[in-house]
């Protein structure tokens, strides 16, 4: 049975279905859920790129402010906590940096958090040694270092909701068909709202992501001493809920097309929405965790010498115009294309009051509070 039928029949005898477990079954039903099933996603037989499609430079950038991380923790071992390790390219890259210096290696642990059986598969053909696997945090307990996310975030299933006379939440109802109807929003959903200040518009659309918040929860009762590198698209507050967003921010991906028809295709394609930063900053607040800084992908890379890194290494065929092509187009897409949509939040617990150096740009004031 397709998924959509599966989600119609739920809703015939159980009533209407909240977005956002609409949302958490499209992308993560056990047989049928787009993350769940056996196709690619990601690269060019996929539905869209992730930055570590591109080479190994990306993990490198990441790898080296990893380094600069344990040394400032000042302990003798570090681990890394990645969450949902995609096709497994960013923790090979990492690895592979760090196994020049083997003592550090030796010293290293490595963790990808994988709900996904297939992507678990798909990792496991790209990293043959150092790494485990776990289905939560609750399996590493308690460590020092820092966990890693890329492009997890615009993932975790949201509630939708729009302004009217009062607050209302988005579900789905079978009509013949999947359609949307409204319910008055919980206290929950409302207090989101009031606890960042924030007053919506009448007929304003747009989305909350609790599951965040309870990440950064459990994330706060098992890192005991480090930093959260989270990577993704998304705003802080002042630009997510400007009225150029007043639909919202949640779009669907496939093969490479965006599209905004979340009841076509389920289980088929992917679904995401964009990341609230001021969000993320707030509750790591009120979880121990304070943030060192919000910066974009380009500046984070080009502090952390992502050219000279570039040019440094060794061309197999030694020629130079194929160098310098490959630079131009490693440039354009991590640093334009990608740079300036992906922003980097940096977040410690624990931590001496240091400037990482991936922060560098950032001056005092542009900090988020």
């Amino acid at each position: 049975m397709e998924l959509t039928e599966l989600i119609r029949q739920h809703i015939r005898e159980n009533g209407p279905l909240s977005f956002r477990n609409f949302m958490e079954t499209a992308l993560y039903h056990p047989e049928l859920g787009y993350y769940m099933s056996g196709h690619d996603k990601i690269g060019a037989g996929g539905d869209f790129y992730t930055s570590c499609c591109l080479g190994p430079v990306f993990g490198a950038m990441i790898a080296k402010q990893l380094a600069e991380m344990w040394r400032l923790s000042g302990e003798p071992e570090f681990t890394v906590v990645e969450f949902g390790a995609g096709n497994g390219w960013l923790c090979h890259d990492i690895l592979d940096y760090f196994r020049e210096y083997t003592s550090v290696y030796e010293r290293l642990h490595y963790v990808i958090i994988e709900k996904s059986p297939f992507m678990r598969e798909s990792e496991r053909t790209h990293l043959h040694e150092k790494v485990c696997w776990h289905n939560d945090l609750e399996a590493v307990g308690a460590f020092t270092g820092c966990v890693l996310s890329n492009e997890l975030l615009d993932n975790f299933a949201v509630h939708q909701v729009v302004m009217q006379d009062e607050l209302m939440e988005v579900f789905v109802d079978d009509q013949d068909g999947l359609v949307e109807v409204l319910r008055p929003a919980s206290p929950q959903l409302k207090a989101y709202f009031s606890e960042l200040n924030v007053e919506l518009p009448a007929g304003y659309r747009t989305e909350v992501n609790l599951e965040a918040v309870e990440w950064l929860d459990k994330i706060s009762r098992y890192l005991q001493k480090g930093y959260v590198l989270t990577i993704d698209y998304g705003y802080l507050s002042d630009e997510f809920y400007k009225s150029c967003r007043s639909r919202g921010t949640v779009l669907c991906y496939n093969r490479h097309e965006v599209n905004e028809q979340f009841y076509h295709h389920v289980g088929k394609q992917d679904i995401t929405a964009h990341v609230n930063f001021s969000a993320l900053c707030h509750w790591g607040h009120q979880h121990g965790m304070s943030c060192c800084g919000l910066t974009s992908q380009a500046e984070f890379l080009l502090a952390l010498d992502f050219k000279d890194y570039l040019r440094k290494q060794p061309n197999a065929n030694g020629d130079i115009v194929q160098l310098a092509i490959q630079e131009a187009r490693l440039t354009r897409t991590l640093l334009i294309d990608m740079g300036s949509k992906f922003k980097v939040l940096v977040q410690q617990k624990g931590m001496p009051n240091a400037q990482l150096s991936g922060l560098r740009p950032l001056v005092q004031n542009a900090r988020p509070t």
